[in-house]
């Protein structure tokens, strides 16, 4: 009988991933230092289950089965087993890897009905070994957190080994055994978990599911008269070989990536304003007002300041008229100090505001010595 390849693989499993991973590839996280580059290694361990498998008799077996009364078909139950993978990669630090793997998985035989099989019982037994090589495209979709989620598809081959399978007819007078092992075109896919140690840059722990399909390996069965040892029959069977695993595991990147680096700190502002003070119905300057007036012009300098805008200010105290003419004489007393220092006037735009823009609100005829100043703006 030739082989078949089950309905999942006829454009099932590898077609619905493939456009999931282009698509996951254009929506990956920005934050491609935290993906893996460049060489890893990867080893998991667990789990894993065979379905009901069924036994596809050839046509030999077929004939000789029923010549003696007895079904062409029957199906094979597994316990679950354990399954361990180890990989080789690459990470190419946008969040796409490639990988070879290699894969064990071993699982006992517990039930063996029809083609001379009974439901359940003493008689069954044996076991079924599967080891092959993989090849891997994984997709590390982002980073969430601490936690980087992925998905992958595979392609590779695997031998698939039964060993000492046996079964015992119901009336005790058909006995079947297969010793045999097929390697066959196997497939995958892979949805997983990966949480990066802290403490250890480069390692993280894994937690995946993966699917392994293997086309139908041709093993060879025999039937034979438990009494007698008389042969019935010779042929082959095709059994369906899905295996459902379920992994933890590590993964180390030999470079891992650097942790981020602190923002540069802000670089300091240059200073773009000054503030004058003058005491209550003064205009002339202090010595502190002389120093700050001396900062300004400094600082105009050395920013090749084009503009400086000089504002004068006055407190409530006085009239409304008063008040606008003193704002205007502090404000004419600090330009003239600045020409002094070599400010050209031409540079310089005179601006008396008198007590409309406070910097301390206050009823009026109050004295505010915040309020009594010039502010000069270099632009």
């Amino acid at each position: 009988m030739a082989a078949r390849l089950p309905e999942i693989a006829r454009g099932g499993l590898c077609s619905a991933l493939a456009p999931a991973l282009l698509a996951a590839s254009l929506l990956a996280a920005p934050a491609s230092a935290q993906f893996v580059e460049g060489p890893y290694v990867a080893g998991g361990a667990g789990l894993n289950l065979v379905p009901d498998t069924d036994l596809n008799l050839d046509r030999s077996a077929t004939l000789g089965l029923g010549a003696a009364g007895y079904g062409a078909r029957g199906s094979a139950g597994f316990v679950p087993g354990f399954g361990t993978v180890l990989s080789l990669g690459w990470g190419f630090g946008n969040g796409l890897r490639a990988e070879i793997e290699g894969s064990w998985r071993s699982n006992d035989v517990d039930s063996i009905s029809g083609a001379a099989g009974s439901a359940r019982g003493p008689s069954p037994g044996g076991r079924q070994d599967s080891w092959g090589v993989m090849g891997n495209l994984l997709l590390d979709l982002a980073v969430i957190g601490p936690v980087v989620p992925y998905v992958g598809v595979g392609l590779g081959y695997v031998t698939t080994d039964w060993a000492g399978v046996r079964s015992l007819s119901a009336d005790g007078a058909l006995r079947m055994r297969v010793d045999d092992s097929d390697g066959r075109f196997a497939y995958q896919g892979i949805a997983g978990l990966a949480f990066p140690l802290s403490f250890a840059p480069g390692l993280a722990v894994t937690a995946e599911y993966r699917f392994l399909g293997v086309l139908q390996p041709r093993l060879q069965v025999r039937y034979d008269n438990p009494a007698t040892g008389a042969p019935v029959a010779r042929g082959t069977v095709e059994p369906d070989a899905f295996n459902h695993s379920l992994l933890l595991g590590l993964r180390y990147a030999f470079r891992a990536a650097p942790p981020a680096a602190p923002a540069p700190a802000a670089a300091p502002q240059p200073q773009r304003s000054f503030i004058v003070f003058f005491d209550w119905n003064r205009a002339d300057l202090t010595d502190r007002a002389r120093q700050i007036i001396a900062d300004a012009a400094q600082n105009a300098r050395s920013q090749r300041t084009t503009r400086i805008e000089v504002a004068g200010h006055a407190d409530r105290s006085g009239t409304v008229q008063y008040n606008q003419a003193l704002s205007r004489r502090r404000a004419e007393t600090v330009a003239a100090e600045l020409v002094r220092l070599g400010i050209a006037r031409e540079e310089i735009v005179v601006t008396a505001l008198g007590e409309t823009q406070p910097l301390v609100p206050t009823a009026d005829d109050v004295r505010e010595p915040q309020n009594r100043r010039v502010e000069i703006v270099l632009r």
